[in-house]
């Protein structure tokens, strides 16, 4: 499936009366989305036992 065919699928699923602001964030998160596993793909993930550190520091802080 390409970009474009993600994004008309993701708007094709909103309700007929969502404003542009909806929309804008749906595209806006399947970026973001998309972003994240080329950074995967590319091997610049965080591994689990990281993220799982950083977030116990975050919450005692």
């Amino acid at each position: 499936m390409t970009q474009k065919e993600l994004v008309l699928d993701a708007i094709g699923e909103l309700p007929d009366e969502a404003s542009l602001e909806d929309i804008a964030a749906r595209v806006e998160f399947l970026a973001a989305v998309q972003k994240g596993l080329d950074q995967l793909d590319r091997g610049e993930g965080i591994p689990h036992a990281e993220v799982k550190r950083q977030l116990a520091t975050w919450l005692t802080s």
